[in-house]
């Protein structure tokens, strides 16, 4: 059976030249690179220059302000706990939006049971923030703000450098993060630029080794660390460094950013024909997210009367690999928090799919997977009582009064 992979932004295969050199230092120059015997020497020297190659990516200015660490919920954790803790005497309020990833969102409910005030910002029908909103939200007390670069549900991109203006603006110092999971090696990321304090993102995502994160802390930028052993990362991120997957999540941001434009070039045709043909074949289906300010190789969708797990299944059976949201919330019953937050009713957020593509997709595949989809999503709502029979079948819903479409 033919096998599609359309999940990248759940994850990516690694690149071979990436994995290649993982396996190196994985079984020939293995190292601790704490260490000052030529074994451990031999490992150092490539582990910095990963940090280096981070730090171009990036446009960090110095290569301090890069810390490896397990990914990128570690590393956003790291980032927004550290900056609260540190930031306690100043003030106690923290911003960020109802449709970030739950790495994020999740760490902010645990800030709040500590004492820290959290305000969630809604987003328009696209999932973006504005500016204003932000603006409008800061109080004397702020002393955080986290928004993502781009949405891992729907690809939709924030406004980051300009809210990041803003809160440079601000008479008081404010720190400010962006979770660049979904972005980095897709947009250009540049740390001045965004006008960002912390960045995160992790390895994964970017055909490198699981496993591995980045945190780009701003120097001078006000923080403490949550975690204490020895004093590796500069004391940021203690334990032994896992240098195979440092080293491969150097070289593949590199060839990342290196790659950038092409890539999102034949992302973006991809994904177009993909959203063309998905809207003009099926009725009754929407395409999630903004129109234009949205990542190169996503899409997302709702369709009315079916069930985005009975989708994401069927697609399976023909070799299919898409998602119904994030990886991360894959076995919850409920709708995505992201298109809930959108404004989209609870129904038609149910059927959903999350259609990601990577380098090595074709236009060939592309077909595949509509004319796999066309007649599964036909079959499906032959199933459903909303769709099926003539008249509409009574439902469990009280007072149904759905009409046949």
């Amino acid at each position: 059976m033919r096998r599609v992979y359309f999940d990248h932004a759940a994850t990516t295969p690694v690149d071979p030249e990436v994995a290649e050199l993982v396996m190196k230092y994985m079984t020939e120059s293995y190292g601790n690179p704490s260490s000052v015997h030529s074994f451990g020497r031999e490992v150092k020297k490539p582990l910095e220059y990963a940090r280096e190659q981070v730090r171009k990516a990036i446009g960090a200015a110095h290569v301090g302000e890069i810390a490896f660490c397990s990914g990128g919920t570690e590393a956003a954790n790291m980032a927004l706990r550290g900056a609260a803790y540190a930031n306690r005497q100043k003030g106690n309020h923290i911003i960020t939006t109802a449709v970030e990833h739950h790495c994020v969102l999740t760490t902010c409910e645990q800030l709040a049971k500590e004492g820290f005030e959290v305000t969630v910002l809604p987003v328009d029908q696209y999932g973006r923030i504005s500016v204003e909103d932000v603006a409008n939200a800061l109080t004397d007390q702020t002393i955080l703000v986290s928004i993502m670069h781009a949405n891992n549900e729907v690809g939709t991109i924030m406004p980051i450098a300009e809210i990041g203006k803003m809160l440079k603006s601000q008479e008081r110092r404010i720190i400010f993060h962006t979770d660049a999971v979904q972005s980095i090696g897709k947009l250009p990321v540049d740390v001045d630029q965004l006008n960002v304090d912390m960045l995160t993102f992790s390895g994964h995502k970017i055909y490198g080794p699981k496993g591995i994160g980045v945190m780009y802390l701003r120097r001078g930028t006000w923080w403490q660390p949550i975690m204490y052993g020895g004093g590796q990362e500069r004391r940021r991120r203690p334990g032994t460094e896992n240098a195979p997957a440092i080293i491969g999540l150097g070289r593949a941001v590199e060839m990342a950013v290196a790659n950038r434009e092409e890539e999102a070039e034949k992302l973006t045709k991809l994904r177009d024909k993909l959203v063309d043909r998905v809207l003009s074949s099926i009725p009754n289906s929407r395409l999630n997210g903004h129109p234009t300010e949205r990542l190169p190789g996503h899409a997302s969708f709702c369709f009315e009367f079916v069930e985005g797990e009975s989708m994401l299944l069927s697609l399976d059976m023909q070799g299919i690999a898409i998602s119904s949201g994030s990886a991360c919330t894959s076995g919850s019953l409920e709708p995505s928090h992201v298109l809930l937050a959108m404004g989209i009713p609870k129904e038609i957020a149910h059927g959903s799919l999350r259609v990601t593509l990577g380098k090595y997709n074709t236009e060939e595949e592309v077909d595949y997977f509509v004319d796999n989809l066309i007649p599964i999503v036909e079959r499906l709502r032959k199933m459903s009582p909303l769709t099926g029979g003539g008249a509409c079948t009574p439902c469990a819903c009280a007072g149904c009064d759905q009409s046949k479409k």
